[in-house]
Formats: structure tokens, sequence, C-alpha cells
């Protein structure tokens, strides 16, 4: 199984073009999270280290092919001074099935600080590791992952708040340690962040089959992190209709700093349930 530096790390071929590895994989389409990071290391390539990324915003387009690479091509949008806005498409046999914006602030800038308090979750190592739990099928999918701590927090201790329709809790952390990198960190943070978030639209409907994919993804990096230590991804689902849902999810660090925010739509069409999906399906 390949480590998440072997992942992330693409290869320039030439001036703001580069190519992702390919590694083998029991998804039938290439896992969306791999795609937004590795596009997210093509873009910092092109920019100084004076500018850190702070929101990136893609779409998932066609279903990658896990066992081809994909060739990132990085339209240089915008240079200012305090802002830097990168454009990646992701492409494989000439067609792009991924499609990125990255903004880039310049580091240290001054402002208003507040942020909301950590919501309450049982403590990571109370929960059982997704290696010992759950349907065979169910672990094989997260086998995918293996290299991941997933713990996800079963229902009966998620804490229920007023009008919301559907929330989830996961713990994750990347099991291995990792350098002293932050970019290195924020790549993984973005390929972790597609995994599970879909799900919380599925906890309001147990047992319904629905043919699920990723459609579109945002997200905002707030903070310093580390991804091999714990990270709760607060997740919830405030819609749901006419085949898609929305879901948000908020990340925090153990000791409650919110150091990341997703906003992502997904089709849930009724029908198969499709769990290994990542990328839309050609039908669509």
């Amino acid at each position: 199984m390949a480590m998440i530096q072997e992942v992330l790390a693409v290869e320039r071929i030439d001036d703001d073009i580069y190519r992702g590895g390919a590694f083998p994989s029991q998804l039938r389409r290439t896992f969306g999270g791999q795609v937004a990071g590795q596009s997210l290391v093509a873009a910092t390539r092109t920019v100084d280290a004076n500018y850190a990324v702070h929101s990136l915003h893609g779409y998932f387009l066609r279903p990658g092919r896990p066992s081809e690479p994909a060739v990132f091509l990085v339209d240089r949008v915008r240079d200012g001074r305090s802002f830097v806005t990168r454009r990646v498409s992701a492409v494989q046999d000439g067609e792009v099935i991924f499609s990125m914006s990255a903004s880039f602030h310049i580091v240290d800038d001054k402002g208003i600080e507040h942020q909301d308090v950590m919501p309450p979750a049982p403590d990571p190592e109370s929960l059982p590791d997704r290696r010992a739990v759950g349907s065979e099928n169910e672990r094989k999918l997260f086998a995918e992952w293996d290299n991941f701590d997933i713990r996800i927090v079963d229902q009966e201790h998620t804490a229920r708040f007023p009008g919301l329709a559907a929330r989830q809790q996961v713990w994750f952390r990347y099991r291995e340690s990792l350098p002293d990198d932050h970019l290195l960190h924020v790549c993984t943070l973005a390929y972790m962040s597609d995994m599970t978030l879909l799900g919380s639209s599925k906890v309001a409907h147990p047992g319904v089959a629905t043919q699920n994919a990723s459609l579109d993804h945002a997200m905002w990096f707030l903070r310093k992190f580390r991804t091999d230590d714990w990270l709760l991804y607060d997740q919830t689902s405030p819609f749901a209709g006419g085949g898609r849902a929305l879901t948000q999810g908020r990340i925090f660090t153990r000791d409650g700093q919110m150091v990341a925010a997703v906003t992502q739509e997904g089709l849930t069409r009724l029908g198969v349930n499709d769990t290994l999906v990542s990328s839309p399906t050609r039908e669509q």
C-alpha cells in the first residue's frame, strides 16, 4: 500500500504541467481525494513559499481510472500582493476528470480572530479501529485507506442538536509519523476530506440503497495542524433531495482548535448501493 507521500508526489514534466502516480485500487473509479490532493500539490508547485493555500473549490467531472496516471495542467490566473490564484485541470486520455481553483494568501497576515467551540465527541481512543468492526464489505472498503486510522462515532453517542437533519462524527489520523512539512499535511487533509463526508447524508436514511458520488468539493484551511495527530471531522447534511445531498464538515484538533471547513454536494440517487464510488458516473 502506497504511503501518502508517494500518492501526493507529482512529477514535473514541463512548465506548469505535472503528472501524478497510478496506484493499485479496488475502487472502480479513482478516489476523489487523491485527484484533489494531487491537484493541490501541482498548484502549490507554482506558488511562492510566502503564500499558503487557504481555499480550494473543485468539481468532479468524469470518473478517473485508478490504473492510469493523471496529468495536471496549472493555469496561473493571478499573482497579487496578498492573494494568488491557480486553476488546475486533471486530465486522463485528453479529457478533464477534475477541475479545481485554489487561492493562496500571504503568510502571517493579521486580522480579527474567533471560532466556534468544538462540539462534544467521544475520545477517539475509546472507539474501535475500523480494521476490527463493521461488515466484510465495510472492512474491505476501509482497507483501501489502511494507512489512516478512521473511527466513526456511532449515532447513539453522537450529540444531537435541535434542527439538524443529519449528523455524523469521525475521528481520523495518519497511522505513521509524517515529516514536519505543513504543505504535506495540508494536501493530506485535502485527500482525506473527501472520505466519509457524503456518508453524513445517509445517517438519516439507514438501510436505503443509493448510488453515491462526490460532485463538487470546497475546502478552507484555517490554522496549522498535523494529520498524524487525531482530528475530529464533525459532519452535517442540511439538505437532500432531487438525487443530490449537501454536506458540510468542520475539522478540529483534539484540543479544540478549528483547522478546516468543508462543503460538498454529492449524488445520492436511489438505486444500487454504490459505496465504492468517489467520482461521478458516466450516466449522470
